[in-house]
């Protein structure tokens, strides 16, 4: 059956390639024994001139980087071909054609080497980013992973054993930064622009809406407080190209004061609801800085440990792939080699 899960004895010692290419971030990284050796990665900026990721053209750049990247990932670490034990790739969700190029040359790898090939969910892989590095989080945690395509909740009890919480019903958070960015011309990706003019804006300019949805929900929704903005920008007659530097820092800060406050809000009530002390962010949007600070302004206040990746961890990257490689590689699971690409893949 396709993709289905092969169990092998067990063995501790082990080096694993992760390749990563659900988007327009082309990474590979190796893990030997548990311990992340290298991680290299090439992010596709070209898209900004477009104003978001044209899925065809950032499965030809996966195509054209794939070798080198994953030749510079293995030089990296010190380690050759013929030392591999097995390697991993993601497999959904994401962009088809971008899965495909990781995935096909992922199997094609292992068949060449005759090593075990293991599928990854990319989803997955964010949960499991805070757990490359010291100081991780012990189990069991609440994960947010937060980024252009996803808003999801985790209840993490153990190394594969979660629950999905909740999830975005429309936009992403990151994918509403990108879409108000755009109305304001300010350019692609629009989180770290947002994030940089809201330092100097006023939170409380305009009071856009937070959507909690029903008491008690874990569910997410951003495209209401995305009208809303476009509605604001139509009622003063905003002008992207006669930009008032102030007006646009308020606005700004007043959006993302509106998306951190139901980030929060929410995260917060999981960990209370489900008695864990440890949250774990991942993603893309773990870069921002009101994020950031509002998490761990909680975490003082309310005795909660808050873990967050290096920014290198936060985007897409094949380190979180290869250690979750190397983790199933321990418990015995591999793929077989029918596994294909699946871009609507659910967690779990």
């Amino acid at each position: 059956m396709a993709g289905a899960i092969h169990e092998s004895p067990l063995q501790i010692f082990m080096t694993i390639l992760g390749i990563e290419t659900s988007c327009d971030e082309t990474s590979a990284a190796v893990v030997v024994d548990g311990v992340l050796r290298s991680n290299v990665t090439a992010t596709q900026f070209f898209h900004s001139r477009y104003g978001g990721v044209v899925p065809e053209l950032a499965s030809r750049a996966h195509q054209q980087r794939i070798v080198v990247i994953v030749a510079k990932a293995l030089d990296r670490a010190g380690v050759e071909k013929s030392e591999l034990d097995a390697i991993a790739a993601v497999y959904g969700p994401g962009l088809v054609g971008s899965i495909l190029v990781g995935l096909s040359f992922g199997k094609a790898m292992a068949v060449g080497l005759n090593i075990p090939f293991v599928g990854v969910n990319h989803m997955e892989a964010h949960v499991f980013s805070n757990l490359i590095e010291d100081p991780k989080p012990s189990f069991p945690f609440i994960n947010l992973t937060v980024s252009g395509g996803h808003t999801q909740l985790v209840h993490v009890k153990a190394p594969f054993d979660y629950t999905v919480l909740g999830e975005t019903k429309d936009d992403a958070a990151g994918e509403a930064f990108d879409k108000v960015a755009k109305m304001l011309g300010l350019g692609y990706p629009g989180g770290p622009i947002i994030d940089n003019l809201a330092a100097a804006g006023n939170p409380k300019f305009v009071e856009f809406p937070r959507s909690y949805l029903d008491e008690g929900s874990f569910e997410f929704s951003f495209s209401g407080l995305k009208t809303s903005v476009l509605y604001y920008l139509r009622k003063i007659g905003y002008d992207p190209t006669t930009q008032n530097g102030k007006l646009v820092a308020d606005i700004c800060a007043s959006f993302q004061s509106a998306v951190i406050d139901v980030l929060v809000h929410k995260t917060v009530a999981a960990a209370e609801k489900h008695g864990v002390k440890d949250i774990a962010v991942a993603g893309g949007v773990a870069a921002n800085s009101q994020l950031r600070r509002r998490l761990s302004e909680l975490a003082k206040e309310r005795d909660y440990r808050v873990f967050i990746p290096k920014m290198e961890y936060c985007t897409d990257n094949g380190a979180m792939i290869a250690m979750v490689g190397y983790l199933k590689m321990l418990e015995g699971k591999t793929s077989d080699l029918e596994l294909t690409a699946e871009p609507n893949l659910p967690l779990g």
